[in-house]
């Protein structure tokens, strides 16, 4: 028989099997916290458990059955995991750490592999493989946990894959998120390059997270050669979609967008930029370009960098420039699926 696989379930769902164990719910709260709140690897370490308990709980169930492939670990602090899964696929999840701050963030993949084949980003050139089901991204924190020891406070999906072509099971992760995890909504980040009905719909659930768009230009030929989603979802229309989200939801949203140089890091680039989102409620979010070894677009200076921050600041509105974490590990921005995959991962 095959074995019950406990990470991802809810209370109810463990309780079922206390149930049938001849347990109280009372064991089922216990076996809960451990998996999400102490982040245990084995039921063996679950010790408020009586032995005999135990025994009768490891001939049905597992804790988990995600396997760590590799783990690096970047100058900075930033943690990589390859993650493999039963069926043998894998993915890549990042920790993030920044000084001074008490936030530890974990940047999770949503699908194995990615459709939207962007051009500056490494995910892409592997294609579409499959989505994640809901447990498969919850696996990928609970392994942050339990290999680190260190408790997640912030979830971005901004990993492999696109999260809103996975609705389902995103929302449903974010969920859990949510309620086994006590990782407020306010700290879930969900990234799309796009995707008007997946937008459509979190707008039509009021949804609390914050919304990413990973905009990256400010026209439609640029955005068009950058991102090829751009010719199915043009950017006229996501700008519409973007004010009935904020409409609907009331919440400010993330612009992400990566700075390319001489592509669309320019002064045309700015005024277009400005002209696109003066009446979006939104943050901007600049991400300075981090090389692959798939195409031929450069960082900009940091004078360029700072020069468009400026600009853009000047329309009001708050511009952050993202801190480059993990780059030596290929684990920062459009990095994922690079050498350590190519180099004998699947």
């Amino acid at each position: 028989m095959e074995k019950i696989v406990l990470s991802g379930l809810n209370l109810a769902e463990i309780e079922k099997i206390t149930e049938e164990l001849n347990a109280s719910k009372f064991r089922a709260r216990q076996i809960h916290n451990w998996i999400y709140l102490k982040s245990v690897s084995t039921i063996d370490e679950m010790t408020d458990l009586s032995k005999s308990f135990r025994d009768e709980l490891k001939a049905v169930a597992d804790v988990t059955n995600v396997k760590i492939k590799t783990k690096q670990i970047s100058s900075d602090g930033t943690l990589k995991y390859l993650l493999e899964y039963p069926d043998g696929e894998c993915v890549e999840t990042v920790l993030m750490r920044f000084d001074n701050r008490a936030n530890l963030t974990a940047c999770v993949s949503s699908q194995v592999g990615c459709a939207v084949n962007c051009s500056f980003c490494a995910t892409g050139k592997r294609g579409f493989i499959r989505n994640l089901t809901y447990k498969e991204i919850l696996e990928q924190v609970l392994t942050i946990q339990r290999d680190t020891g260190l408790k997640v406070t912030n979830i971005v999906f901004m990993g492999q894959g696109e999260p809103l072509l996975n609705l389902d099971n995103v929302l449903k992760a974010m969920e859990i998120f949510n309620d086994c995890f006590q990782i407020g909504a306010r700290r879930i980040t969900v990234s799309t390059s796009g995707i008007i009905p997946g937008i459509e719909r979190l707008a039509n659930i009021e949804m609390q997270s914050t919304l990413a768009l990973s905009l990256h230009a400010p026209n439609h030929e640029t955005r068009a050669k950058l991102m090829p989603i751009e010719n199915r979802y043009n950017i006229n229309d996501l700008h519409t979609a973007l004010k009935k989200y904020i409409e609907k939801t009331g919440r400010r949203i993330t612009i992400e967008y990566l700075l390319i140089k001489d592509l669309n890091d320019t002064l045309d680039s700015v005024k277009q930029l400005a002209h696109y989102l003066k009446d979006i409620k939104c943050n901007i979010n600049l991400i300075p370009y981090n090389p692959t070894a798939k195409n031929d677009y450069q960082k900009p200076s940091n004078n360029s960098i700072m020069r468009f921050k400026a600009l853009m600041e000047q329309t009001g509105k708050k511009v952050t420039v993202r801190l480059e974490r993990g780059a030596d590990i290929d684990a920062a921005c459009g990095q994922l699926h690079g050498r350590v995959t190519q180099e004998g991962a699947k």
